[in-house]
């Protein structure tokens, strides 16, 4: 990694190196960084580089070397100072990790391309293409950011990731402006962090696959089993997925049972670490069966919702993305066609959640809200216009008579 020709980024590699970027980044208001890491083998994803820029300055971080970022992270949250990312919930993520803080203005170019342009998500190299019309480094997709020492290839491909964000930021500052849309990338932003954050510090047990069917009872066993996953994989530093897979979860909260002599005859259990976690599997199970009826999760409060909202929340998801395409706004940013089902059901009062559905709120509202409200009140109507079009679908509003 040392021998390496001159370039126009400097490596960095020791503590006191990172203490001096910083020095010299304070001076600035905003700076733009990225990151390598590897995810595969560790409970927390192994963050392996650092890439910033900022004017005048270009530097990948060797945190394999440099191991004390705690000055970099505050720097990020410091008042007034603009942090710009591409796709950067892996980076929040190590900022939430290191000083359980925020950077205090945080742009991702990725979000703001959604709503300037129709594709989302963009992956950095077409955005670079499709808004400042330059090539990128499309090598080293697949290093493995862990060995040492790094190519000058690989310094290069990382580096390259953060040499056009505050272009890129700048140019798309000026577009929002332009469409007005200035405070919809700020409140998505912050949108976007609570989700980020809440991700990433609170448990999200109902993301394990193959929960849909299951009993009160089960979805009970399904957390407890879920908690205790998650604090043997942090113990052991790895997946979580490798203590026990999904599949064996489900089939574990289906079973109901808390015997170890059952536990272990479930086909895929018969594994070399099994004596391991055996009685731990035994006593999660326990608790999940020992919860109160009535504090078990997953009760329904409201009628379920018909069947033909999914039907129609597809159909006016068609429609409502031929209306984002010509507002330069890209439809996936905006929702999906089970946002839609739900926006629907909250409107005819199924709606069974804590929060408002995505596109009751915000700007999205804006943008959809008022267009469902219309047509359930019979003031628009969806019509076929040139099948041949990519967006067959139109929209037509009317005024009250």
């Amino acid at each position: 990694m040392h021998d390496r020709p001159t370039s126009d980024f400097e490596v960095l590699t020791t503590d006191s190196q990172v203490r001096d970027l910083v020095d010299r980044l304070s001076r600035h208001s905003h700076l733009c960084f990225d990151t390598e890491f590897v995810s595969e083998h560790t409970y927390r994803s192994q963050l392996c580089l650092v890439q910033v820029a900022a004017p005048g300055i270009l530097a990948a971080i060797d945190t394999l070397t440099a191991r004390d970022l705690e000055p970099f992270w505050r720097l990020l949250a410091e008042p007034g100072r603009t942090t710009v990312v591409h796709a950067g919930r892996e980076e929040l993520g190590f900022i939430l990790h290191a000083i359980k803080g925020r950077p205090s203005s945080l742009f991702d170019v990725q979000v703001a391309a959604g709503l300037i342009d129709h594709d989302y998500p963009a992956g950095y190299a077409a955005i670079v293409r499709r808004f400042l019309n330059l090539p990128t480094n499309k090598g080293e997709t697949r290093t493995d950011w862990r060995q040492r020492p790094l190519t000058q290839a690989q310094l290069e491909y990382a580096v390259d990731d953060v040499r056009h964000l505050e272009e890129l930021w700048r140019t798309m500052e000026g577009k929002l402006e332009s469409l007005g849309r200035v405070d919809w990338m700020r409140q998505e932003m912050a949108d976007w962090q609570d989700d980020v954050e809440e991700s990433f510090i609170r448990k999200r047990w109902r993301r394990v696959s193959g929960l849909n069917g299951l009993s009160r009872r089960e979805l009970a066993v399904a957390r407890e089993l879920w908690h205790w996953r998650d604090s043997v994989a942090e113990d052991r530093d790895m997946p979580p997925k490798r203590v026990l897979r999904d599949d064996l979860l489900v089939e574990l909260c289906k079973r109901k049972s808390a015997d170890e002599r059952q536990i272990s005859a479930i086909r895929g259990m018969q594994r070399s670490d099994l004596r391991h976690i055996l009685q731990g599997l035994s006593d999660a199970i326990a608790r999940g069966l020992a919860v109160p009826e009535q504090e078990c999760p997953g009760g329904e409060r409201h009628r379920a919702p018909p069947p033909q909202l999914a039907m129609l929340g597809q159909f006016l998801a068609t429609a409502v993305a031929g209306m984002c395409r010509s507002m330069q706004l890209a439809p996936a940013l905006v929702g999906t066609s089970s946002d839609m089902r739900d926006l629907l059901a909250f409107k005819l009062g199924y709606f069974d959640e804590e929060r408002e559905p995505l596109l009751a709120s915000g700007w999205r509202a804006e943008v959809v809200g008022s267009l469902v409200d219309d047509l359930l009140a019979g003031k628009a109507a969806l019509r076929i216009g040139d099948v041949r079009s990519h967006d067959p679908l139109v929209i037509e509003r009317w005024a009250d008579k």
